[in-house]
């Protein structure tokens, strides 16, 4: 893992140097600009201010605050830690799944395996008979898997759409729920520069949190400057430096709108095809991936993003073995560019990865990894698959218990679990 270390170095200097020019600049200057153009309001008058000692100085009180804040983390963290420690095994594994919302019984499946989070899908927003939810019909579902989850084991869901903008957008198609669907980054960066994604972001998930949804699956971090792309259409469509802000920039939005950013698809798709048409060999250099695909990665997770989704391509300078969402290799790099957040892997559903999964169970190969959550469909066998592993010995329950504990903890920093 020496090389890795080496490149947080390299990381350091791309991303000093990133904003010293070019479009990079122009996006500044164009934000700056747009901001001054909005009247900001006049501060309020403070109702209260406490009193402080005369010959107390700037450093004395920064230095209480900080202690202060260390004190607070470390009462919380030991909170979190009893939690975890009153939870039974099956409350553990479920909270690791982040499932494909069930076509039907959802709320009762939500109970019934301890469900972590569900990710909603376009049926997801109609009824029955193919019509779009009322406003008020949707916020009700979502707010009965909530009173779901509160019964059964008192911690919140993550409920999780998809809505990067242009062609993959799902709340916004119902017309009842936003006004016109998303346009993607590259429509609104077209239109009004870094400003208007900007706004469009704020906008976006100040209606999904309204509605109930905490988990944004976006932005798409992949670098990609060519049109013939498979994930072009979808990226910010431009280099790694004016992805890097694009992805800070709608993260840090994100977090003020108390939804959780997912940057996607680590380590990066790049040129490489569809994992969905099997297994992708991606033969790129690691020199590639530290001097490109990897920038906007660090941009988003040092903009406080509490998720990263890791794709199924195999990355031959990382791992030439295994997929990056099955790689221990490839979670070890995600944790030395400085991320503790939840490491999700992308959707285990895929038939490709089959093949991949050492003694049968890509679930269990996947937690073995270094994932905290698992998307997937079919999550009723493979959290028996877990189970059967832990209590067989052939995964230990250590995993288990950290996967967990970093679930619990990024729902407490995402204001969802009251400690």
């Amino acid at each position: 893992m020496k090389h890795w270390k080496e490149a947080l170095l390299l990381f350091a200097l791309i991303l000093t140097l990133a904003g010293c020019g070019g479009r990079q600049a122009d996006v500044q200057q164009q934000t700056e600009a747009q901001e001054q153009d909005v009247a900001q309001p006049e501060p309020a008058e403070p109702k209260y201010l406490p009193e402080t000692s005369g010959n107390q100085t700037d450093e004395e009180q920064n230095g209480e605050d900080a202690e202060d804040a260390a004190a607070k983390k470390a009462a919380q963290e030991e909170k979190l830690r009893a939690m975890l420690a009153g939870m039974t095994l099956e409350e553990k594994v479920g909270q690791l799944f982040f499932v494909r919302c069930p076509q039907s019984g959802a709320a009762d499946k939500i109970a019934q395996y301890h469900l972590g989070g569900v990710l909603l899908s376009p049926r997801d927003y109609k009824d029955s008979a193919d019509n779009w939810l009322s406003a008020e019909q949707f916020s009700g579902k979502l707010e009965t898997y909530q009173l779901t989850a509160a019964y059964d084991t008192g911690i919140p869901l993550f409920i999780g759409s998809v809505e990067e903008g242009g062609s993959v957008t799902y709340a916004s198609r119902n017309p009842n729920l936003f006004p016109e669907p998303s346009k993607s980054p590259q429509e609104l960066y077209r239109a009004g520069g870094m400003g208007s994604v900007v706004n469009d972001a704020a906008q976006k998930n100040d209606l999904l949190f309204h509605y109930g949804i905490n988990v944004n699956f976006a932005p798409v971090c992949d670098v990609s400057t060519d049109p013939n792309d498979f994930i072009y259409e979808r990226s910010f469509g431009a280099n790694a430096a004016e992805t890097m802000a694009y992805a800070a920039s709608v993260v840090s939005v994100m977090n003020g709108e108390h939804v959780a950013a997912v940057l996607k698809h680590f380590p990066g798709y790049g040129n490489n095809a569809q994992t969905r048409e099997g297994l992708v060999v991606d033969e790129r250099s690691i020199e590639w991936f530290q001097k490109s695909d990897l920038i906007p990665f660090m941009g988003g997770i040092r903009a406080g993003a509490p998720f990263v989704l890791v794709s199924h391509n195999v990355v031959k300078c990382m791992d030439a073995a295994l997929p990056a969402s099955l790689s221990p290799i490839v979670h070890q790099a995600l944790r030395d560019m400085g991320f503790e957040g939840i490491a999700l892997a992308d959707d285990l559903s895929v038939e490709a990865l089959g093949a991949c999964a050492a003694e049968g169970s890509v679930a269990v190969q996947a937690l073995r990894a270094g994932n905290d959550m698992i998307v997937t469909s079919d999550f009723e066998a493979q959290i028996s698959e877990i189970l059967d592993a832990v209590r067989g010995g052939a995964l230990d329950e250590s995993a288990v218990n950290a996967a967990c504990l970093r679930v619990l903890r990024v729902k407490m920093q995402q204001g969802l679990l009251k400690i």
